[in-house]
């Protein structure tokens, strides 16, 4: 009876060993049969404004709403999003990424502006973009920086900014779109004064304006709220990287909530709810990047 108990025993701990290292998967018709699509955002420019609201966090309510369930918005933050999302944190080491500790799932899509890197890719999926994006150099007004005069050549604007940085301070923050490795900064000379992992992309102007350094590298999104929030006080020096684009990430074991998600991004491209969604929170955007939201939808 002993041995019997004991083989019993050992196959109920086997069967739960190989359930557990299947993963935990939550996809559409779970979410469904839940009730409710959670909804991971870090508080960014106007993405998510961290006072529940943003144009992510309207897009993402009018997504649960057409799956028909309930939407909840869970705040995290860049340390905590990827693995608040996929149960393992994540960072960038050189060109890839590097899983760290295993924690719980918090969220089935982070929603807040993400851009698509290298890296990321290995760790999540993305939908199709819903955002351009890039990453400048901004200086405070009385910084010697002098704002590039463009080529027409993206790389050649890229190539002026880089040689005015020798020695001068640069605020980065490690693996987010503002980390210098993505942009090989280290080769310009430039101070690069990483910020402490708390800090939001938010803060990056402040701390230029209270002097922690000349500028800052920042995406285009928050340069273009930045530059409506502090007019006379800050100046776009120009490009530092290529164009990039932003959008809904999503764990790779939940391919058909993706689907879901693109099926519903092109319905609301199509019939102008996105842009008129755009236009209440970046209404500076189609300056910059009108071509992006004229195109037909993917």
């Amino acid at each position: 009876m002993a041995h019997h108990f004991f083989f019993r025993l050992l196959l109920l701990f086997l069967i739960f060993a190989m359930l557990g290292s299947t993963g935990w998967t939550h996809d559409l018709a779970d979410i469904k049969k839940a009730g409710v699509l959670r909804h991971l955002a870090i508080p960014y420019a106007n993405f998510y404004t961290g006072r529940e609201d943003g144009l992510d966090v309207e897009m993402i309510k009018g997504f649960a709403e057409a799956l028909g369930v309930r939407y909840k918005l869970i705040e995290t933050s860049w340390k905590d999003v990827f693995g608040d999302l996929t149960g393992h944190n994540a960072r960038r080491e050189g060109k890839n990424a590097k899983l760290l500790d295993k924690v719980p799932v918090r969220g089935d899509l982070v929603a807040n502006g993400m851009t698509i890197l290298g890296w990321r890719t290995q760790v999540v999926n993305f939908s199709e973009p819903t955002f351009p994006s890039g990453v400048w150099l901004i200086a405070r007004a009385d910084s010697p920086l002098t704002p590039i005069t463009p080529t027409g050549k993206l790389k050649e604007d890229i190539k002026q900014v880089k040689t005015q940085l020798h020695n001068h301070g640069v605020l980065a923050l490690a693996n987010t779109c503002l980390d210098p490795g993505l942009y090989n900064m280290n080769a310009t000379g430039a101070d690069i004064r990483l910020q402490p992992k708390e800090r939001k992309l938010n803060e990056m102007v402040p701390a230029v304006l209270n002097n922690d350094a000349d500028s800052t590298l920042l995406d285009v999104p928050d340069a273009l709220i930045a530059l409506e929030r502090w007019p006379g006080q800050i100046k776009v020096i120009g490009p530092i990287s290529d164009a990039q684009l932003m959008g809904v990430a999503f764990r790779k074991d939940t391919p058909k909530l993706r689907e879901a998600f693109n099926t519903y991004f092109k319905r609301i491209r199509t019939d102008g709810t996105y842009n008129r969604l755009v236009k209440k929170y970046y209404p500076a955007v189609f300056r910059y990047s009108a071509d992006f939201f004229t195109q037909p939808a993917q």
